[in-house]
């Protein structure tokens, strides 16, 4: 039986025009069953059932107190988190959240091409690519760099496109360890077209797999298990 997906993709802030062509996408990875929902009951079912939870683009507030608490209970257990793009503007009240993902967004430019620059070429989101990706998002800025408590992937090269705000070390592309659990986060995946990319696909899927395990390795032993709040 092929590993199951939960994609959540609620927003009760900004939308995405590209969630459905996202959602699309997840499906044609292949390798995996699909469950989409918006339903914030989605999350306070057993969630063991899953091989990783992909906040799809998420905004705003989007889980129930009884949500938080399956969610942090399948994490610490050994459960994968995946999160895209505006994943990253996702459950501001709740600190867990902003540790388990490892940075909070706090602005972006207007959408542009850019470049970013892989880090970490053995990582299965990021092995296949060049070392400068050329991309266009929106490129987004957090409110606090989270270098020193991730594995960062990729970051910017702010002096390829205008109104960065994070100067030379901006990561965006990274992984960590919680509790038991394997965290994945990339910003890029704004628009629709992203989605059709065939490296941006390899890059979600790499992503995927990783905080799944699936790609044949135990704990990462570059990062240590990190304590709840």
């Amino acid at each position: 039986m092929a590993p199951r997906l939960l994609v959540y993709t609620r927003t009760t802030a900004y939308r995405h025009d590209s969630i459905p062509a996202a959602i699309a996408a997840v499906h044609a990875l292949g390798g995996f069953e699909v469950d989409a929902s918006e339903d914030p009951t989605a999350l306070e079912s057993a969630l063991e059932r899953y091989a990783a939870i992909v906040f799809l683009s998420t905004s705003g507030e989007v889980l129930t107190p009884t949500g938080r608490e399956r969610l942090t209970s399948y994490v610490e257990s050994g459960g994968g988190f995946v999160g895209v793009h505006a994943a990253a503007c996702t459950e501001y009240d709740w600190p867990y959240y902003g540790e388990l993902l490892g940075a909070r967004f706090d602005r972006h430019p207007e959408y542009q091409p850019g470049k970013a620059v892989v880090e970490d070429r053995e990582h299965p989101a990021t092995r296949h690519l060049p070392v400068v990706w050329d991309f266009t998002d929106e490129w987004y800025d957090f409110r606090a760099n989270p270098r020193g408590t991730v594995r960062v992937l990729a970051r910017a090269d702010e002096s390829s496109y205008d109104g960065g705000g994070m100067g030379a070390d901006h990561p965006l592309v990274w992984c960590r360890e919680q509790g038991a659990g394997r965290v994945f986060y990339t910003a890029f995946g704004h628009a629709a077209e992203a989605y059709e990319d065939p490296d941006f696909r390899a890059h979600l899927l790499g992503g995927i797999r990783w905080a799944a395990r699936l790609d044949g390795r135990g704990p990462d032993p570059g990062q240590q298990p990190q304590k709840t709040l």
